[in-house]
C-alpha cells in the first residue's frame, strides 16, 4: 500500500510540475508579445517624430 501511495504522489507531483512549466511558458510568451508591441509602437512614434522634423 505504501508503494501505491508513493506512486500516486509522484505522479501528481509530475503533473503539477508540467502544469507549472506550461503556465510559465504562457506567461513568458504573453510578456514577449507585449514587449514586441511596445517596441513596434515606439518605432512608429520615432518614425512619425522624425518625419515631423523634416
Amino acid at each position: 500500500m505504501n508503494t501505491h501511495e508513493y506512486d500516486l504522489a509522484t505522479t501528481r507531483l509530475r503533473e503539477l510540475r508540467a502544469e507549472a512549466d506550461t503556465a510559465g511558458r504562457v506567461r513568458r510568451l504573453r510578456a514577449a508579445r507585449r514587449w514586441a508591441r511596445r517596441a513596434e509602437y515606439a518605432s512608429r512614434r520615432a518614425a512619425r517624430a522624425s518625419a515631423a522634423v523634416r
